[in-house]
């Protein structure tokens, strides 16, 4: 398994023994982080055939949902986190998987690439989208549906009654704390919902 630094800022929000459900759980590789780090109980949800059995194959509890219908199929609240690691930009219905998150678990936790960060407008001001460690595809091929930046979804927050209770921003895996929606390529929310 690569290193995602975005792991590890994960792990620190995750308390031993709780219920994560990992949405858009790829093959299973942070539920297989989070299992060996935390012993967390852990469920992924994934569409792609070829990651389903990956997961299967690494004894990961995974089932085939369509994302952008909901969750229907979860308990309120049944879940510590839920988490969505670099998949919130492939969403159309951004703000109904965030509520839907934060219905079946008491946390959620998502990690976005930047579309702010300074790279990606350089090469914006150059005539071409972004292609970068955080935006590996090019235009035509990206499964990316959302170009949002960390103040977008500051707003996009604020706007929903939704708590940004931590957000770390990263760049080459690096802390970054001055003006991050500039200077970060990666940020990570932990989320609730507003007292």
């Amino acid at each position: 398994m690569a290193y995602r630094y975005d792991f590890d800022v994960i792990t620190q929000w995750i308390q031993a023994g709780e219920r994560v459900l990992d949405l858009g759980c790829g093959d299973g590789s942070l539920l297989r982080h989070l299992m060996a780090q935390r012993q967390i109980q852990g469920y992924g949800v994934e569409n792609d055939p070829d990651n389903l059995l990956a997961c299967l194959e690494h004894g990961i509890n995974v089932i085939q949902v369509d994302l952008e219908k909901g969750l229907a199929g979860f308990e309120d609240g049944f879940f510590d986190h839920v988490v969505m690691s670099l998949s919130l930009q492939a969403i159309h219905n951004t703000q109904g998987i965030l509520a839907e998150m934060l219905r079946v678990g008491h946390e959620a936790v998502v990690s976005f690439p930047n579309f702010g960060y300074w790279r990606h407008r350089q090469s914006i001001l150059n005539g071409r989208m972004p292609v970068s460690e955080s935006l590996p595809h090019q235009w035509f091929n990206t499964p990316n549906v959302r170009f949002f930046t960390i103040a977008d979804f500051e707003a996009l927050c604020e706007f929903n009654g939704i708590a940004v209770r931590e957000r770390l921003a990263f760049d080459d895996g690096k802390r970054i704390d001055e003006e991050p929606n500039f200077l970060a390529s990666v940020a990570v929310y932990r989320l609730g919902r507003q007292l």
